[in-house]
């Protein structure tokens, strides 16, 4: 069974440059890099190379390069005889074995070092290599991908990266786009991962508030889907304990879990989502001014709606509004059910 989780999830035009990309090259039985910044999804673009290639019926094997030392990854990757270090009592296959016939994943390749990334290029191009403390060669057939969020052509030039191993590997490169680069991804991917939080539960998910979803489009989101994923459920866990049938609000404290007027204080004063001189509760976003006054007032018309149960008199006059302006912002701002309000 698929796990949902692993999903490729989006519809920005970057985004789907990106797959048609992976796809084309997924039949082809060569190395490809795919580099882009932490949380963008690298892993899953490598299952897609996999899956989509000749090997899929293969082993898929994945390896951190920065998880370990330097030799400790040897012996990870290549394997090691007995009695080749203390505590190597008995054969250990590596990782390269383990992948014959399917595609291993090298992730934060940047990471390998000199004598590493020599070993890497034999086995690149002649497919050989030998275990730790083995005479014996040894070969394996493996198509490599790997990963990073590092500059390999400006590591190669300062020398720390050899440039041959860097060319065997990039017969094709997948660059992948941040999410803040996603228009609409990232309210899209918000809402897949605040039901997949529901289910959870065993609840259903009353939906994103506009000013929820107008936020969430609005953050800059450094730490990619991984971050999103984490601050869409997180909230989505504490609104549906509080307001279970109500729609999903914003909530900025759930960008930071540690977020609490009796933090231990720092020694580096941490910064804060909202500046000193923000009215509570507001949060600007990158946007600037304009952006600010937009989410301001969709949060104040979702929260007098909220309060009303939808009746846009009542929440005209919690606003201290007229029916006839309230309707003019709610219009403004795109609510769907503007033309149809309750009097």
């Amino acid at each position: 069974m698929q796990d949902r989780s692993r999903q490729l999830i989006g519809e920005s035009p970057p985004w789907l440059t990106a797959l048609e990309h992976a796809s084309r090259v997924a039949p082809l039985d060569r190395s490809v890099l795919v580099i882009g910044e932490r949380g963008t999804g690298k892993e899953l673009i490598g299952e897609r190379l996999h899956f989509l290639s000749k090997r899929w019926e293969g082993p898929f094997v994945k390896v951190n390069c920065a998880a370990l030392s330097e030799t400790l990854l040897d012996s990870e990757l290549f394997g090691h005889e007995r009695g080749s270090f203390t505590g190597a009592t008995e054969m250990r296959r590596g990782r390269f074995e383990l992948a014959d016939g399917g595609t291993i994943f090298l992730d934060e390749i940047a990471t390998a070092g000199q004598a590493l990334q020599e070993r890497l290029l034999r086995i690149v191009e002649y497919g050989e290599f030998q275990r730790v403390g083995g005479s014996k060669v040894l070969t394996t057939n493996v198509r490599i991908v790997a990963a990073t969020n590092a500059d390999l052509p400006a590591l190669a030039e300062a020398g720390k990266f050899r440039w041959d191993l860097l060319d065997r590997l990039s017969f094709d490169v997948i660059t992948l786009p941040p999410l803040r680069a996603r228009a609409g991804d990232k309210s899209l991917l918000a809402d897949f991962f605040a039901r997949r939080m529901a289910v959870e539960l065993a609840q259903d998910f009353p939906g994103f508030a506009p000013s929820a979803i107008a936020a969430i489009e609005a953050h800059d989101w450094p730490g990619n889907v991984r971050e999103l994923r984490n601050f869409a459920e997180r909230l989505a866990h504490r609104a549906l304990i509080t307001a279970p049938n109500d729609p999903v609000q914003f909530d900025p404290s759930a960008l930071d879990p540690f977020a609490s007027p009796w933090r231990p204080a720092a020694p580096v004063e941490k910064p804060s989502i909202n500046r000193p001189d923000e009215p509570p509760g507001l949060w600007t976003g990158p946007g600037g001014f304009p952006d600010a006054v937009r989410l301001y007032e969709l949060r104040l018309l979702d929260a007098a709606l909220a309060r009303a149960q939808g009746h846009q008199g009542r929440a005209a006059e919690a606003l201290g509004l007229t029916y006839h302006q309230l309707r003019g912002l709610l219009k403004k701002h795109g609510y769907a059910k503007a033309e149809k309000g309750v009097a």
